[in-house]
């Protein structure tokens, strides 16, 4: 593994079980990520359109999931699906109370890539939208989408880019890394944020951020603009998107 300089208090995007192709509890993906040095860790299984994904109950009752498992913070999330051109996500409005954090990322059996233009006008309308805090792994080649407009209209409104370590390992989504690093270039142009996260399906990847990790060293991305530089840059962010502050994260 190639030493990095860069170290990072929060995982954005990680997967239980419940996703129904990953493998990991979320008690065992907590004790992961105490090994790993993180101070906060956001679940964000698949909302309810993708095969195997839970009914949207599970993301409403969250709130039973306490707020420190092994000493590790957990942020309540989703990965949302992109479900149309005009800015629609699946996650039901009775759960927004109930969530901390919402990504919205394109997957192919949800929605079935349709070119350039439809790609560029669906995130612009989801960004606009103010239903979500973060845009998931754009670095997919088969989703292709004018990376200047939309780094442009997530930095004004305040909605993070993912750099997904999952894809710059190789493993998904192939074709993403040189897209990564020119999406990240965008985004550091439009002076807008970064979030870093694993995409773990499996509890041995939680906050393992080699190749993120370069990728932001590489591109020289101001540390203020990585909101999950340290736990306490993550929830300003989460503040200045409008979320209410969470108590018992506070002395973090």
């Amino acid at each position: 593994m190639t030493a990095t300089r860069l170290h990072f208090e929060v995982d954005t995007h990680t997967h239980t079980y419940a996703s129904g192709h990953a493998y990991s509890t979320i008690t065992e993906n907590a004790l992961a990520a105490k090994q790993s040095g993180l101070k906060l860790l956001c679940t964000t299984d698949h909302a309810e359109s993708m095969p195997g994904a839970p009914h949207y109950w599970f993301f409403s009752n969250q709130r039973v999931i306490p707020r420190f498992l092994h000493d590790v913070g957990i942020v309540r999330g989703v990965e949302a699906n992109i479900m149309t051109t005009s800015g629609d996500i699946d996650v039901h409005p009775s759960s927004f109370k109930s969530l901390d954090w919402i990504i919205a990322s394109f997957h192919e059996p949800v929605f079935a890539p349709v070119g350039r233009s439809a790609h560029t006008r669906a995130l612009l309308n989801i960004i606009r939208s103010g239903k979500v805090d973060a845009l998931g792994h754009l670095g997919n080649p088969h989703f292709d989408f004018d990376f200047k407009a939309v780094a442009q209209c997530a930095a004004d409104h305040h909605v993070a880019i993912e750099i997904n370590n999952s894809t710059l390992r190789g493993h998904s989504r192939v074709g993403s890394v040189e897209r990564c690093y020119q999406i990240a270039e965008e985004v550091k142009s439009a002076g807008g944020y970064i979030t870093t996260g694993s995409d773990s399906h499996f509890y041995d990847s939680i906050g393992q951020f080699e190749h993120t990790s370069a990728l932001l060293e590489t591109v020289s991305m101001p540390t203020d603009k990585i909101i999950t530089y340290t736990a306490r840059q993550f929830l300003d962010f989460l503040q200045l998107r409008g979320h209410e502050v969470i108590e018992e994260f506070q002395h973090l």
